[in-house]
C-alpha cells in the first residue's frame, strides 16, 4: 500500500518540537539544560530537548492548578469539552503522517505500524472518550420522601501523567482522553527516549482550542521530572504506565507526600495456551507471532510464554518458525519492515542477554546489526529460569510443552504478573473455563489482542493497581464521587 512512498525523505523534512509546553507557551527548561533524543535506527541525534527539573514541574503544576481552579476547562459544559476534544482528534488526524513519521524516527517503531495502528488508534481513543463526556450520568440514591440523595462526579483536579517509551502517542491518548473529558488539567511527563509526539500533540491541542494551562508537558528523566511529579503536593492523581519496579516508586511517592490517587499499568509475563483440538494451526501461528513480535516485543501485553500441547507442539513450532521468517527485519521507515531496532542501546543490552539460554532455538536467535534482534523462538523443557520469570520486552518467545489444559492454566498463573493471556482451543466451554481461571486483566480466546476502546485494559497482581485504561471505567480514576444529601421535609405537610 505504501511501497512507492519515500518516507525517509519525508521524515527529513518535518519540523521537530524542541520546547516544553507550559501554560500554553513553548518554554525551555528553567536551568537551560538539554538532552539529546536519538533515532534508534541510525544512532543519530534528532533534536535536543529541554532537560526538566523539579522547578519545571512546579511551574507546570502551578499553571495546571490555576487553569483548573478558574474553571476555564473544568467548568465548561460537558458538550463544550466534547467538542474541544473532537477538534483535537481532527487536528491530529490532519497531521497524521507527520506524527507517524515522528513516532517512527523517535522510537524505532515501523512506519507501517505507526500509520496503520498507533496514530489511528490514538485518534479513535480521543474521539471515544470525547463522545462519552456528555453521556455519563450522575445518580440519585434510594431515599425516603423527606430526603434526596444525589451522587455526583467531579473532576479530581490536576493529574500527573507519566508515559512509557513503547507506545508514546497511543498511551498519551489513552490517558489524556478520559482525564481531559472529566474536566481535569494535566501535566504530562513523556519518556525521555520518546518525547517528540507528546510535545507535538500539546502544540496541536492549542490549535484545537484547548485552553492554555490545561495540557502541559515537561520533558526530562525519571529522577528529575518523574519523581517530582509523583511527590508533588498539588497534584491530585498520577497515572503511570511502565515497569513494575518504577510503579512501586509512585506508590512510595504518594505515601510520602499527599496520598494522591495512583493508577499503575505495569509489566507482564503473558501466557498463551494452545490445546490439541485447535482447528487451524496456521491461524494460531499467525496470532502467536503477532502477539510475540509486534512492536519488536516491546509491549507489556506481548505473548511471552507459549504453553502448547505435546500432540501439536512440533507442527505448531514448524509453522511458527515459518511465520517468523516472514517478519522482515530492516529500516523502520521501509513500508515492508516489521522488525526494527530496539528503542535504545541500553534496552538492547538487556534484551540481547536473553539470547544466551539453555533451551532449543527454534527460530531466529541472531543480532542483525546495531540494536536489532530477529524474531526468536526458544523451546524449553520445563517452566523454570529467567526466560520464564522475567519480562524480556523484546522479540523472544519461550515455548513450554504441556499435557493438559489444567497443567497449562496452572503454569500460566505461576507468575507475579497478570496483565494479559490467550487461549486457543476448539472447545468453547473449555476456552471460557480456562479464561475465567487465568488471573489476568485481559484474556483473549482464539485470537491475540487487547480488545477495543470500549474494553478496560489493566492487570491483576503486579501488573496493575488502582484503575484501568480505556473504556468508561477509565473515567472513574479521574473523578471524585460526592454525595449531596438534601432535606426535603416540610412543615406544610406536602
Amino acid at each position: 500500500m505504501h511501497g512507492t512512498v519515500d518516507y525517509k525523505t519525508q521524515a527529513q523534512s518535518i519540523r521537530l518540537p524542541t520546547s516544553m509546553i507550559v501554560n500554553g507557551k513553548p518554554v525551555a527548561a528553567i536551568s537551560g539544560k538539554t538532552y539529546p533524543t536519538i533515532n534508534p535506527a541510525t544512532g543519530k541525534v534528532l533534536a535536543d530537548l529541554p532537560s526538566g527539573s523539579a522547578a519545571d514541574v512546579d511551574r507546570a503544576v502551578a499553571a495546571a492548578r490555576q487553569a483548573f481552579e478558574d474553571g476555564r476547562w473544568s467548568k465548561l459544559t460537558p458538550a463544550n469539552r466534547k467538542q474541544a476534544l473532537l477538534r483535537l482528534a481532527s487536528v491530529i488526524e490532519e497531521n497524521a503522517l507527520e506524527l507517524a513519521l515522528m513516532e517512527s524516527i523517535d522510537s524505532g517503531k515501523t512506519i507501517t505500524d505507526c500509520i496503520n495502528i498507533d496514530v489511528p488508534e490514538a485518534i479513535n481513543s480521543l474521539r471515544w472518550h470525547a463522545e462519552a463526556v456528555d453521556k455519563i450520568y450522575d445518580q440519585v440514591s434510594p431515599a425516603n420522601d423527606s430526603s434526596l440523595g444525589l451522587i455526583v462526579r467531579e473532576p479530581i483536579g490536576v493529574v500527573g501523567i507519566v508515559l512509557p517509551w513503547n507506545f508514546p502517542l497511543l498511551m498519551l491518548a489513552w490517558k489524556i482522553g478520559p482525564a481531559l473529558a472529566a474536566g481535569c488539567t494535566v501535566v504530562v511527563k513523556p519518556a525521555e527516549e520518546t518525547s517528540l509526539t507528546t510535545l507535538r500533540v500539546a502544540e496541536l491541542a492549542l490549535d484545537a482550542g484547548i485552553p492554555a494551562g490545561v495540557f502541559n508537558v515537561v520533558t526530562g528523566d525519571g529522577p528529575d521530572v518523574g519523581e517530582p511529579v509523583g511527590r508533588h503536593a498539588d497534584i491530585d492523581a498520577v497515572s503511570f504506565t511502565g515497569s513494575t519496579e518504577t510503579g512501586r516508586r509512585f506508590l512510595k511517592y504518594s505515601s510520602e507526600s499527599n496520598l494522591k490517587e495512583v493508577v499503575l499499568e505495569m509489566g507482564g509475563k503473558n501466557p498463551c495456551i494452545v490445546m490439541d483440538d485447535v482447528r487451524n494451526l496456521d491461524a494460531v501461528a499467525s496470532h502467536v507471532c503477532n502477539g510475540a513480535f509486534w512492536n519488536v516485543g516491546q509491549n507489556c501485553s506481548a505473548i511471552s510464554r507459549l504453553f502448547v500441547h505435546r500432540a501439536v507442539k512440533d507442527r505448531l513450532l514448524q509453522k511458527l518458525a515459518e511465520v517468523a521468517k516472514t517478519w522482515i527485519v530492516g529500516d523502520p521507515l521501509a513500508p515492508e519492515t516489521r522488525i526494527g531496532p530496539l528503542v535504545s542501546t541500553v534496552h538492547f543490552e538487556k534484551v540481547s542477554g536473553y539470547l544466551e539460554n539453555d533451551g532449543k532455538i527454534v527460530a531466529g536467535g541472531n543480532i542483525v546489526g546495531g540494536t536489532t534482534i530477529e524474531p526468536t523462538i526458544i523451546e524449553f523443557s520445563r517452566h523454570w529460569g529467567k526466560h520464564i520469570r522475567e519480562e524480556i520486552f523484546g522479540p523472544i518467545l519461550s515455548v513450554i510443552p504441556v499435557d493438559s489444559l489444567a497443567e497449562a492454566v496452572s503454569l500460566a498463573n505461576q507468575t507475579e504478573y497478570g496483565l494479559a493471556a490467550s487461549v486457543f482451543t476448539g472447545d468453547g466451554t473449555r476456552a471460557l473455563r480456562a479464561a475465567r481461571a487465568i488471573r489476568a486483566g485481559t484474556v483473549t480466546v482464539n485470537c491475540y489482542g487487547e480488545g477495543d476502546a470500549a474494553t478496560p485494559f489493566g492487570g491483576y497482581k503486579q501488573s496493575g493497581f488502582g484503575g484501568r485504561d480505556k473504556s468508561i471505567h477509565a473515567h472513574d480514576q479521574y473523578c471524585q464521587t460526592k454525595t449531596l444529601w438534601v432535606d426535603l421535609s416540610s412543615d406544610e405537610g406536602i
